[in-house]
């Protein structure tokens, strides 16, 4: 009776001893792959941006939507109007009327959507994904997750219906 029990606390005790080692060598992989990643994201980014700042585009506008997990009134989809590259209006799409710009203050022009990739890049983010759009170069989806290990503090930006104004 006691056999079973005695071979039982060995196997258990062995597992324990060897689970630091293995979960150690999956975090030195996850963070070379990501750093790999954050890299390619920094080049992207700067082709793009520059593909941005050649266009010289001051007045424009865009559907944009925030899927955070924050207040209903921060999500939109909001219509962002700039001109002369500053934002002129930020109206809900579902009412037509305007919002709180202050939910939007990070995410109202073009330039502020390319340093929240910058600031995601510089801070080393878990995970980081961006599509471009390639005739301009603004970012049209802009996905971040900071730190894997937390959650709810992930952001799903979607920029569409970009639109050049006169």
């Amino acid at each position: 009776m006691r056999l079973p029990v005695i071979i039982s606390a060995v196997l258990l005790l062995s597992l324990g001893v060897n689970l630091p080692v293995m979960s150690q060598s999956t975090v030195k992989v996850t963070q070379i792959s990501s750093n790999k990643n954050l890299n390619l994201a920094s080049k992207r980014l700067k082709f793009n941006r520059s593909l941005w700042n050649s266009r010289n585009i001051s007045n424009y506008r865009y559907t944009f939507s925030n899927g955070c997990f924050c207040v209903p009134d921060a999500r939109g989809p909001v219509v962002i109007e700039v001109r002369n590259g500053k934002t002129v209006s930020i109206t809900s799409v579902a009412t037509g009327q305007p919002v709180d710009p202050q939910f939007f203050q990070n995410y109202n022009t073009i330039p502020k959507l390319f340093n929240v990739i910058q600031d995601a890049i510089a801070r080393q983010a878990s995970s980081l994904t961006v599509q471009y759009n390639a005739r301009y170069g603004y970012p049209t989806q802009i996905n971040v997750d900071y730190n894997a290990q937390i959650a709810d503090e992930e952001i799903y930006l979607t920029i569409e219906n970009f639109e050049i104004l006169p």
